[in-house]
């Protein structure tokens, strides 16, 4: 059983947690993932790992409560204790090559807290990192003073303007390019449309681009083949071989259809669920 260390909830859909797991805690890097199980009757759901305190043993996660899975984690508190808690899994992330040079960090709504660590890391070695983040509006935006910390330039920006600015993240990553801003590497975190635009983006000017395929997943070692996509023209898996990848070279087309696959079972379990927070159905 693995400990729940700390809980704070970032905004009404979105939950950060600190998971007791001293070999976890020591071992992952940037990039890097864990998959959980809440208790025996649970699916397996994989999360990039936030953050790590090795000191105290803590593994931090950031989730939106949008699944039944998610939403029974959402309803443990400190002190409470999940069965499962497996990693860190996948492949770190390049980051070490980019030392002393510039990189724009781009993340899209919850894909914030996966690039967070990716920006802070940079930050860390020396990296000029400029952070674009965007969100559906100002109510959910989430770490932003972490995120302010972990860059030279933070820009945040909003699908309804409600934050001051209105917009997507290519709109700001466009006009700094427009500027004169070059960049030796943009890393893209968050939906795939909005990895996708990034991609076509940095495309012509030949900027090398990583993106993070947070694909349909079960067991994590590449065995079960639910997390295939193809990457210039082979088939991949985001489990073993990623999950960040060329972002030039993914089949973004079909990576969009087979997240989709799903849809109706999620929703129908997230009608299901009966959540203890609220005394009724979410």
């Amino acid at each position: 059983m693995y400990k729940i260390l700390s809980k704070r909830r970032l905004n009404s859909e979105t939950c950060e947690m600190e998971i007791e797991s001293k070999l976890i805690a020591r071992k992952a890097k940037p990039g890097q993932f864990i998959i959980f199980r809440v208790d025996d009757d649970s699916e397996r759901i994989p999360l990039t790992i936030a953050g790590t305190d090795p000191e105290r043993n803590a593994v931090r996660i950031i989730f939106q409560m949008v699944g039944e899975g998610t939403m029974r984690l959402g309803e443990l508190e400190v002190g409470d204790a999940i069965l499962d808690f497996v990693g860190p899994l996948g492949k770190p992330s390049h980051l070490d090559e980019y030392k002393g040079k510039r990189v724009a960090v781009i993340g899209g709504g919850l894909g914030a807290a996966i690039a967070y660590p990716q920006a802070a890391y940079l930050h860390k070695i020396g990296a000029q990192v400029d952070m674009i983040v965007g969100f559906r509006n100002q109510d959910i935006i989430i770490l932003e003073d972490e995120m302010k910390a972990a860059s030279d330039r933070l820009f945040i920006i909003t699908d309804d303007g409600s934050n001051g600015r209105k917009g997507f993240v290519t709109n700001v990553l466009q006009e700094l390019l427009d500027e004169g801003t070059e960049y030796d590497a943009v890393i893209a975190v968050g939906p795939l449309v909005m990895m996708r635009a990034v991609a076509e983006l940095t495309r012509p000017l030949e900027i090398p681009t990583l993106v993070s395929m947070n694909t349909i997943m079960v067991d994590g070692t590449g065995m079960c083949g639910c997390c295939r996509v193809t990457v210039g023209g082979e088939t991949k898996f985001a489990c073993v071989d990623g999950p960040d990848f060329d972002g030039h070279l993914v089949d973004f087309e079909e990576a969009i259809r087979r997240s989709g696959l799903f849809k109706k079972q999620e929703q129908e379990a997230k009608e299901e669920h009966i959540c203890r927070l609220t005394g009724g159905k979410r």
